[in-house]
């Protein structure tokens, strides 16, 4: 059985990473709102703490990225971040594991992505659950939610095969409703 950090311990982390008061603002914001849509959308027998603490967790990898570094790697950074504080393997995955709708071993390869050769895919429930939440929200430029239709559109370009798995997710998950949390956040929903 795994003991899942409460919201304020992994709040704790994010402060202990965060290079800023201005990150910590941008990427807690993200990873809170990500947890809430990750809530709408999961279905019921999912392990919803887990699902709640690997949303919040998710992105702590981009406090790690140096200047200029490939973004694609915060994941890689914050599952290796958790490592070392001995969090579970199963809280430390949330991170590697939650890029577009999966990233394999093929295309890091072809995408010449700067990530050690493997796939980096959902394997359980959860953090697919949380993969498919991070989709509707974007904390890059001015933060804001990503439509469905807007984000099939964007992932469409990496492959049908991705459009497909997006598609397959929209179809188990559904749609979340982003106009509260629009209202509640004040981001924009970028159609």
């Amino acid at each position: 059985m795994v003991i899942v950090p409460s919201d304020q311990q992994i709040r704790e982390l994010h402060e202990q990473a965060a290079p800023s008061a201005e990150a910590f603002d941008l990427v807690w914001t993200h990873c809170r709102i990500v947890c809430r849509i990750a809530e709408q959308v999961a279905p019921p027998g999912v392990d919803l703490a887990l699902v709640r603490a690997g949303a919040l967790l998710h992105d702590i990898g981009v406090y790690r990225l140096a200047a200029g570094e490939h973004y694609v790697r915060h994941g890689v950074l914050g599952e290796q971040w958790l490592h070392g504080l001995e969090l579970p393997d199963v809280l430390s995955r949330f991170c590697a594991h939650h890029t577009g709708v999966g990233v394999t071993c093929d295309d890091v390869v072809q995408q010449g992505l700067p990530l050690p050769v493997a796939d980096y895919l959902a394997d359980t429930p959860e953090e697919e659950i949380v993969m498919y939440a991070d989709k509707f929200h974007s904390k890059g430029g001015t933060p804001g939610f990503v439509t469905a239709a807007s984000f099939a559109a964007s992932v469409a370009r990496f492959g049908a095969d991705k459009a497909v798995r997006f598609a397959d997710m929209v179809t188990t998950y559904g749609e979340p409703d982003l106009e509260a949390l629009a209202k509640e956040f004040g981001h924009p929903i970028r159609a």
